[in-house]
């Protein structure tokens, strides 16, 4: 049920700031319930601290002695305020003498920590000499969360390429989401145009989680699977002509912290693991995963067999390897 196709930027969620955000970030966060009106007040009252945000669902957004003051508002949303940073509780206390920060258990480390209808990403095939890296976002409605479960994705780091062989099928029959693939020869294009593989990875992640959103615009809770800072992450997204996912959630390993994720990674490893079987049966041969050694010795082997023209269009040429296996094949 993939889908590629584009949508308007998207805002940081407003549930997923209360339930997350202060475990990610380690530092206080303070919400609270409010309405259009004193929203109005607020913006008014924060007037000299205001900085641009354009998400799609951010009413304002202020920064005062380093308190970060974000206004939410949505159709299907209550009206919120979040305060982030020191002395954010005494600042929310202004508009809300009830205000007080979330308390969050350690044990949250330990599993999902994420239950309402959400979007992520991940991708593989990132350190890959001879095969493709694809990154997938997948949508997860909350109700479908225990069949997640059910199939065994809760564990998606223990799950063998059996087990995702098993059960990838269902999955991508079951669940929407979007997949992209970047074939090495396009990879080794890419990097000639003054590309690296981080931003490869951004354009990628962002390419698809607009994709799913548009399928989904109600969605605002939006997250990846971290691999450069936020604000690395929309450097490298430098193309005018590309909307930008905005307000995403990145958590290291995040498949074990949100569902989307973790199926996100699933998919993915189930994508590249057919794309292993398509190459194998192309030349008949059994392309391990990696850079090791092993794949080397492999490479030479394919070189004697279709030359290095075609052992050009499978591999990353930026590895080591590349240099490692043509200049013996050379000598």
């Amino acid at each position: 049920m993939g889908m590629i196709t584009q949508i308007n930027p998207i805002s940081i969620s407003l549930c997923l700031l209360i339930n997350v955000l202060h475990y990610l970030c380690m530092s206080p966060l303070i919400t609270i319930s409010t309405n259009i009106e004193t929203l109005d007040r607020m913006k008014e009252y924060y007037a000299d601290y205001l900085l641009d945000n354009d998400a799609e669902y951010v009413y304002f957004y202020a920064k005062k002695d380093g308190i970060e003051i974000t206004g939410y508002s949505s159709k299907k949303e209550k009206k919120k305020v979040v305060f982030k940073g020191e002395g954010a509780l005494k600042e929310a206390q202004i508009w809300d003498e009830s205000a007080k920060e979330m308390e969050v258990k350690e044990k949250v480390q330990e599993a999902w920590m994420f239950f309402e209808n959400q979007i992520g990403s991940d991708e593989v095939g990132v350190g890959d000499f001879l095969l493709p890296m694809i990154v997938v976002a997948a949508y997860v409605d909350a109700k479908q969360i225990s069949l997640l479960k059910k199939y065994g994705v809760h564990d998606s780091k223990k799950l063998s390429d059996a087990k995702i062989l098993e059960i990838g099928p269902s999955l991508v029959k079951e669940f929407h989401f979007s997949k992209l693939t970047l074939p090495n020869e396009k990879y080794n294009e890419m990097l000639l145009k003054s590309e690296n593989l981080n931003s490869l990875k951004a354009k990628m992640h962002n390419r698809a989680l607009l994709n799913m959103h548009k399928e989904y615009p109600d969605v605002i809770n939006i997250f990846i699977d971290e691999f450069v800072k936020p604000e690395t992450y929309y450097k490298y997204l430098n193309d005018d002509n590309e909307e930008q996912v905005k307000g995403i959630i990145s958590r290291n390993k995040g498949e074990s912290y949100f569902p989307c994720v973790a199926l996100a990674s699933v998919i993915a490893r189930y994508s590249f693991l057919k794309e292993k079987e398509r190459l194998e049966e192309k030349y008949g041969m059994t392309f391990p995963c990696g850079a090791s050694n092993k794949v080397n010795e492999f490479s030479k082997e394919f070189i004697k067999k279709y030359g290095i023209e075609e052992f050009d269009k499978i591999v990353k040429k930026n590895f080591a390897n590349y240099r490692e296996v043509t200049s013996e094949s050379l000598l």
